[in-house]
């Protein structure tokens, strides 16, 4: 073929502004795509350089900027709306439908009793998204469900995802009554079961009757991979993960099917769960890397040490909670760390470990000290997912071990008050997601949702690392807080170094996939109280565009 005629193949998109996240190149006007990766970045004389071109003007008035990397979620987000959202915050669903928030457990009661009436089936009622901790010391038992319906079970998954409700029908088709011996089981005193169900033992039983229904199995359905495409696109989302994945054979199709449909707009990066898949080890996972594609990367481990701070199950140092409730659970037994993480260690893959308490993130350390004591790897980024109570020594610890971090900084947000008040008290609460500090160790940081826990939304969570606001407009850490440079790029090329792709993704630099996401209004140069509302026009990926719908 004539050298003139490949040429015709590039697509230069000219932009008002491209913020790169090169400091070699900061800014720019035009990129020039070929073959679905970025070809030349510049001025119209710098890509013109290739020769003959299709200049695609649709973007002449908007902001791109890499797409956005999502380094810590789910694809359970697609799932999720099978069921009933009774939240206490907003959230828009796939299909842009905007559920209000339920301020009042009665509201809670009379959407799961409009959810009933509307059944048209004999199967269990599924609702997400709840959290007692807004409604004081009130707590939703098998009681006020069985008000719901006593003879239809109804399970409730919380907005944690590390607990859940259930009413009695529920609780005698699962088989949990007074004599179940299995951590996690609330119980009153008198012995009973309560309804409510703490971590994935106590709640495994409901997951056997309601099978993949509120689970993470949301790989194996079609339908909520394509539901978690649409929500990543309407936030200008192009990588994001499945930070909890079993890695089954259906799921593992279902995946590679769906994304490689040329409409399918995100690229998804799974990460295997030993703790739910504990006979795939190492060698499977290669197993699976083996057929990676420009669109699925698997390659991640996730272990989950703790539980959720909201929820009381993750593991706190001294003082303990602020209520004065008992710590948290181990869900991995620290005597029990290094061994679990040490094959998956030497088999060269990358741990995501998830530590919401400082203790358990103490117990992480210890044991990452000793793995590479034992078994050095240079540059092995594993990463601390969520990490949220960390301390400045603990933090230092992990700048000296060449860890990353991830934190969950829309916490700070929707449950900052709570922390404030309840969980961790005035202290430890100004210091939770302590982004600033960790900017300032040159730790190599990023910013995460963990939908479905909140909303997938990066320039939302980018706000929160910035302004550190809570619901009610209190501001906790101030010293911690990030810049909007800072924060942006940790959503973008901060994300994709914890998950080892930034030689493909996160900036807009000769060489890297074609993926952008597309702005009304430049986020690098609004007030940072505006940044949440930056609207997003849509994304493009791998030099297709992808409107979002309106």
């Amino acid at each position: 073929m004539p050298l003139n005629e490949t040429r015709r193949d590039i697509t230069v998109f000219v932009a008002r502004r491209i913020l790169t996240q090169n400091p070699r190149q900061p800014h720019a006007t035009h990129v020039a795509v070929r073959d679905g990766r970025i070809l030349a970045v510049g001025d119209l004389d710098d890509v013109s350089a290739w020769g003959p071109c299709n200049i695609d003007e649709t973007f002449h008035d908007k902001v791109l900027m890499p797409g956005l990397v999502e380094g810590h979620c789910h694809l359970m987000e697609g799932a999720m709306w099978d069921a009933t959202y009774v939240g206490y915050y907003d959230r828009r669903g796939p299909d842009g439908t905007l559920w209000p928030g339920l301020k009042t457990l009665d509201a809670v009661i009379a959407r799961l009793r409009e959810a009933r009436a509307a059944m048209q089936d004999d199967g269990p009622l599924l609702a997400w998204g709840f959290d007692p901790i807004f409604f004081g010391t009130a707590r939703l038992s098998a009681r006020e469900l069985d008000t719901v319906c006593a003879e239809r079970p109804i399970a409730i998954l919380h907005a944690s995802v590390h607990l859940m409700n259930v009413n009695s029908a529920m609780l005698s088709l699962a088989g949990i009554d007074e004599d179940t011996d299995i951590d996690g089981i609330a119980r009153d005193g008198d012995g009973q079961p309560t309804g409510e169900l703490q971590e994935f033992a106590a709640m495994f039983p409901i997951y056997q009757v309601i099978g993949a229904k509120l689970s993470i199995a949301a790989s194996e359905k079609p339908h909520a991979v394509w539901n978690f495409g649409r929500v990543a696109q309407l936030a200008g989302v192009t990588t994001a993960t499945d930070l909890v994945n079993d890695l089954s054979e259906t799921g593992n199709r279902t995946l590679r099917e769906v994304t490689s449909d040329p409409d399918y707009p995100v690229r998804i990066v799974p990460a295997l769960a030993p703790q739910r898949s504990p006979s795939l080890g190492a060698r499977g996972l290669r197993e699976a890397i083996a057929a990676n594609t420009d669109k699925l990367h698997f390659g991640p481990v996730k272990f989950i040490v703790d539980g959720s701070i909201q929820g009381f199950t993750a593991r706190v140092r001294w003082p303990g909670y602020a209520g004065g409730q008992p710590n948290g659970l181990w869900l991995i037994p620290p005597e029990q760390l290094v061994e679990t993480f040490l094959p998956f260690h030497r088999a060269g893959l990358q741990l995501h470990i998830h530590t919401n308490g400082d203790e358990a993130t103490d117990v992480v350390l210890d044991a990452m000290e000793t793995m590479l004591a034992q078994h050095p790897r240079p540059d092995h980024r594993h990463t601390l997912q969520h990490c949220q109570m960390a301390d400045a020594a603990q933090l230092r610890r992990i700048r000296s071990l060449g860890m990353c971090v991830n934190f969950f900084a829309n916490h700070i947000y929707y449950w900052g008050d709570a922390h404030y008040t309840q969980t961790m008290g005035p202290d430890r609460a100004r210091r939770m997601d302590a982004a600033g500090s960790a900017q300032r160790l040159g730790i190599p940081l990023a910013l995460h949702s963990d939908a479905p826990i909140t909303q997938l939304s990066p320039l939302f969570t980018a706000w929160c690392a910035v302004r550190r606001e809570t619901s009610s407009g209190r501001i906790l850490g101030e010293s911690e807080r990030l810049t909007v440079d800072e924060a942006l790029h940790a959503i973008t090329l901060g994300a994709a170094y914890t998950l080892g792709l930034d030689d493909r993704i996160g900036s807009i630099e000769v060489g890297k996939y074609a993926d952008f996401a597309v702005l009304d209004e430049d986020p690098s140069a609004c007030a940072p109280h505006a940044l949440k509302d930056v609207p997003v026009w849509g994304t493009v990926l791998g030099g297709k565009v992808f409107r979002a719908p309106r």
